[in-house]
């Protein structure tokens, strides 16, 4: 759940020179309670009434057909191709805090290293993936904290000021939106392997809740301590600062020891979301909606391999983009998922009121309404602050869902 979700704070940097230092730090405050919180709590119901394989394709077949799970399933694998993509161009980013001069040959090797190492291991199954990603994400908190812990001394400026920069542009706003609500956003992402989970109507809400305080803080803390110690202007804040304030407010070898966290978070991002995002093909494909090869299963290690060396393929292909390229693009066609995702989240409560729920959204209909109204708002602000070029191209993406419905099922399809 953690990086499905976050991975620490590693990205959030350009943040604080679109919005400025005292914006935010309230964004940072407040995107967890009215952008995460109700997304978590929507998709732990729904996690709980169909703790089945697919996740979100699953609840959106039962609230609104075959066609509207196709296009949710296929346009959540069409924006993983930008989302996970993305992590690769992050690692890089964070590898020239060693080597400023990288060379374009040199970041390829990079990044087919890296692929190919976490592809192998997703290959051989949920469990290794798993423990993987256990290790990972301790070794990528741990600089976080003693960041956080050394840099408390060091303050020299009032982290808040100025609130906002002076006349920001329509394209920088929706950039610095993208980034915040891109760092709390994936709660739905882990479902699509509820059926690979032990007690998952239980184990999968009790994840969510222990992480978002967790990434709060690890966001939150570093980025205030940062700000805190005046060593890098708030206005040249981007992609790969974190390192270069560590150093500057702990020596060497906290810049080092940040340097690193960032290059394992990145690892742990992909390597997990690789995991998620493959079953996605896979669980389309077994539903009849895809050509059946790609739910083929290893027989050795039992994971849909031609659903994961596929998406790793896209992957590749949308690597050569900076991160700084890919986010907005990314946001808006999550937000495009999302919306009918909590659309089903409220549709399954009006039309099937006994569908048995262990665990509900409190508050009744009125609870329900507005956990899918706060984050729909997100949603909508940063669709339409994303810009002409990143809207063309969701549009572009978007439509290529009912092409696919179309064209890519399998001819006889029982759908």
């Amino acid at each position: 759940m953690f990086f499905n979700v976050s991975g620490g704070p590693y990205g959030i940097e350009d943040t604080v020179s679109s919005f400025g230092p005292g914006l935010t730090l309230v964004l940072l405050l407040a995107a967890p309670l009215l952008w995460s919180l109700p997304v978590a709590l929507a998709m732990s119901e729904l996690a709980s009434a169909l703790p089945d394989e697919g996740g979100y394709v699953t609840w959106t077949r039962r609230a609104f057909g075959d066609f509207w799970a196709f296009q949710v399933g296929w346009w959540s694998w069409i924006q993983s191709f930008v989302d996970v993509a993305a992590y690769p161009a992050l690692f890089v980013e964070y590898v020239r805090f060693w080597r400023p001069d990288l060379g374009a040959s040199e970041r390829w090797g990079l990044v087919l290293t890296f692929v190919v190492l976490l592809t192998g291991l997703n290959l051989l199954g949920v469990r290794p993936t798993g423990r993987a990603a256990v290790l990972l994400a301790a070794l990528a908190l741990a600089p976080v904290a003693a960041f956080t812990l050394v840099g408390l001394g060091a303050g020299r400026v009032a982290p808040w000021t100025p609130f906002a920069p002076e006349g920001p542009g329509l394209e920088t706003i929706g950039l610095g939106l993208a980034v915040v609500m891109w760092n709390y956003s994936g709660w739905d992402t882990p479902s699509t392997v509820l059926g690979e989970t032990r007690a998952p109507e239980r184990a999968y809400r009790q994840a969510l809740l222990a992480t978002l305080p967790l990434l709060s803080a690890a966001y939150l803390l570093p980025v205030g301590v940062g700000l805190a110690s005046g060593a890098v202007e708030w206005r040249a804040w981007t992609t790969g600062t974190l390192p270069t304030l560590a150093r500057a407010v702990g020596g060497a070898w906290l810049g080092h020891a940040v340097a690193l966290g960032a290059v394992v978070s990145t690892a742990g991002l992909f390597m997990s979301l690789l995991l998620t995002n493959s079953r996605l093909p896979y669980v389309l494909a077994r539903d009849g909606d895809l050509p059946a090869w790609l739910g083929a299963i290893h027989p050795r290690f039992g994971t849909p391999w031609r659903a994961v060396v596929l998406s790793t393929a896209c992957y590749m292909a949308l690597a050569a983009f900076s991160f700084r390229e890919l986010i907005v693009l990314n946001i808006w066609l999550y937000s495009l998922t999302l919306l009918i995702e909590l659309a089903a989240f409220l549709r399954l409560r009006v039309a099937e009121p006994a569908l048995p729920r262990p665990w509900r959204v409190p508050g009744g209909r009125g609870g329900a309404v507005l956990v899918a109204a706060l984050p729909s708002a997100f949603m909508l602000g940063a669709i339409a602050t994303a810009g002409l070029a990143n809207t063309v191209a969701g549009v572009a993406a978007a439509l290529t869902g009912p092409v696919a419905w179309a064209v890519l099922r399998p001819r006889g399809s029982r759908r």
